[in-house]
């Protein structure tokens, strides 16, 4: 099964459960909801960039992007959404409005951008997997400075960033490690393993508690952030790709791409609460679940299906899912504004 799961994810480069909806067998169709703002979705089989709108559930706009994009943030005014182009070597920066191409922000030969972050400070964090790299993009819609700072580990993939911004952390797939950078000193890197394959990152909002999902153990930790000491192991659904917190920070949700299923966490007693079904497990190699993204309310649930075009919305407090909306071209990357 892992090695089927591998292959999918490296395309195109060489349980208090839910009731189950994953029997849908195409998407379904358009519902109205009062749902305000809009998703916007990184097609990394088709090379696009599309913009959902959540009140009718329908695409707004798709235009093309960069080759295999995946990860996606917007700006803390909402005004621009950046796109990490993994199949080469910049960032990308759309207007949400029209998605129109502000700005290209070349990282260098071989960078291959993957996680992303747009912070509060106004400044872009990426990763650079190709140049074992993150970059720090001072004022990325005028003079866009670029600072990199090594890793040193294999398979640098995704990012969190300290509130202060003195600070990033990053996952290593390759090297099974969690590194700490520091942006300011440049001191050298801290990087210590953490499970098999440590893949999906997340900084509690009081900067903490670092959380991250290692697929191949199947299971989240609760990581000191400044020591990397493991506080706690959780025993996860199987393949955990993706970690995040519900922005009440009650709550830790893994996207567990084996199950078609999400683990949910009680992050004050760090045991698993309840799994909310998304799909059959029999359903989940052909919808290939991958990331995850809360709304801005905690309301629901984003997940991505990137081999199925979808993007499952789930209610948060049943674990129903609500609707399929589009996910085209493979849809993986997603963020959201209201």
């Amino acid at each position: 099964m892992v090695s089927r799961i591998a292959l999918l994810l490296a395309l195109p480069l060489a349980v208090a459960c839910a009731p189950l909806a994953g029997g849908e067998d195409a998407l379904a169709p358009p519902q109205k909801a009062s749902v305000p703002g809009a998703l916007f979705v990184a097609g990394k089989f088709g090379n696009t960039l599309s913009k959902v709108d959540l009140a009718s559930g329908s695409v707004a706009i798709t235009v093309d992007s960069c080759a295999n994009p995946h990860e996606l943030a917007t700006s803390p005014d909402a005004a621009h959404v950046a796109l990490a182009c993994y199949g080469g070597q910049s960032v990308d920066v759309f207007r949400t409005s029209d998605l129109a191409k502000v700005t290209s922000i070349d990282l260098g030969d071989g960078a291959r951008p993957h996680g992303i972050v747009w912070h509060a400070n106004g400044d872009l964090y990426a990763t650079a997997e190709g140049r074992r790299s993150i970059f720090w993009i001072h004022d990325p819609l005028g003079q866009a400075d670029t600072f990199e700072y090594a890793s040193g580990q294999d398979g640098t993939h995704m990012l969190a960033v300290a509130p202060n911004g003195n600070h990033a952390w990053t996952t290593n797939l390759g090297s099974r490690t969690v590194s700490l950078i520091d942006l300011k000193t440049r001191r050298a890197p801290r990087s210590v393993e953490v499970g098999e394959e440590p893949e999906g990152i997340w900084l509690s909002d009081d900067g903490e508690t670092l959380w991250v999902s290692a697929r191949k153990s199947d299971a989240a930790f609760k990581l000191d952030p400044q020591t990397l000491a493991v506080r706690e192991r959780i025993a996860t659904g199987r393949f955990p790709l993706r970690i995040t917190l519900r922005p009440q920070g009650d709550y830790a949700v893994t996207s567990d791409l084996a199950d078609g299923a999400l683990s949910v966490i009680d992050t004050a007693s760090g045991e698993v609460v309840r799994t909310i079904v998304v799909s059959s497990v029999e359903e989940a190699m052909e919808r290939t679940q991958v990331t995850i993204l809360f709304s801005p309310d905690g309301e629901r649930i984003y997940v991505a299906e990137t081999t199925a075009n979808t993007i499952a919305e789930v209610d948060f407090a049943s674990g129903r899912v609500l609707r399929r909306l589009p996910g085209k071209g493979g849809g993986d990357g997603i963020a959201i504004i209201e």
